[in-house]
């Protein structure tokens, strides 16, 4: 597993993350395992939201933090508020109390990242402001950051809030990658110029905002993987192609994709399995050539002008 600089640039983390919406259903054995096997495969970057399983799957990973206290110095936990039934809320009362919320849940006195999970509408920057600046001065928040936002959206709370936004996370695979295409179709009338983001890559780059990758397995928006999916067939041929080139997995080979782009990315993958899990891990040691990379681009088929 690589390690890189995300939100401190003395706290080296994962360069994959582990998104921990799916183990609200586990029990204390099996979350206790999966835990440790994310430790022996160098995974130290744990993403939550409250929202995942209703607050559910803070309550299992606070569970395993109880009954293995020592394990909190040896990890980071990111979690994400502003998500509410049939609405948005970056009021100051919805942020400090989903904090509290995560807080109780997780069963800690901090979490190391706090996101906004997806961009409120009626959001006041300078209200915003004053949630974080007291999450931050408690002690009970270390750093920020947002989900699902454009540079302008980031750019106008950024103008408001103190401290740096220094996470992204937004949704990006090999079959989701406008973000990447719209930047070979710069002026260009065809559907892989179309920009949708307002080249996040090249803003977030250029402000030290690490973008992490959400679903990079999937295509469409829930629509199911496209690994062995017939509807991506010359895709997955390459795929296996290039995986048993690099001797890793197909799994391991669509994450490799995502890691091979320069600003360095911190992909979320929110398998539960052991050995997919490890498969990741050792395709985060692999980097595939520049001829390779295109090579899956152009399978997936998106074009060079």
């Amino acid at each position: 597993m690589k390690y890189i600089h995300t939100y401190s640039d003395k706290i080296a983390v994962s360069q994959v993350a582990l998104g921990c919406m799916r183990i609200n259903n586990m029990t204390d054995r099996e979350a206790d395992a999966y835990i440790d096997n994310a430790l022996a495969c160098g995974y130290n970057y744990f993403d939550h939201a409250d929202i995942y399983g209703s607050g559910k799957s803070e309550e299992v990973f606070g569970g395993i933090l109880r009954r293995n206290p020592s394990l909190r110095d040896k990890i980071v936990i990111q979690t994400k508020c502003g998500i509410r039934k049939g609405m948005y809320d970056f009021s100051k009362e919805h942020i400090l109390s989903a904090v509290e919320g995560s807080l109780s849940r997780l069963g800690v006195e901090r979490v190391d990242v706090l996101l906004l999970h997806r961009p409120d509408l009626l959001m006041e920057p300078e209200i915003v402001a004053e949630a974080f600046d007291e999450l931050y001065q408690s002690g009970k928040v270390g750093a920020f950051g947002v989900s699902n936002h454009s540079p302008y959206q980031i750019e106008l709370l950024q103008r408001a809030v103190a401290q740096p936004l220094k996470i992204n996370q937004m949704q990006l695979s090999i079959t989701n990658a406008r973000m990447v295409s719209s930047g070979a179709n710069v002026n260009l009338e065809n559907a892989d110029g179309v920009n949708y983001d307002g080249y996040l890559r090249d803003y977030c780059r250029l402000n030290g905002i690490t973008i992490q990758p959400w679903s990079p397995l999937q295509y469409g928006f829930i629509e199911g993987s496209f690994l062995t999916n017939e509807k991506f067939a010359d895709l997955n041929a390459v795929i296996r192609e290039m995986a048993d080139q690099y001797g890793i997995t197909d799994t391991g080979l669509a994450i490799a994709w995502i890691l091979r782009l320069p600003e360095k990315m911190q992909p979320i993958v929110g398998s539960t399995n052991p050995e997919r899990l490890r498969a990741i891990a050792k395709a985060a040691d692999v980097t595939i050539s520049a001829a390779d990379w295109y090579k899956i681009y152009l399978a997936a088929g998106y074009r060079l002008p």
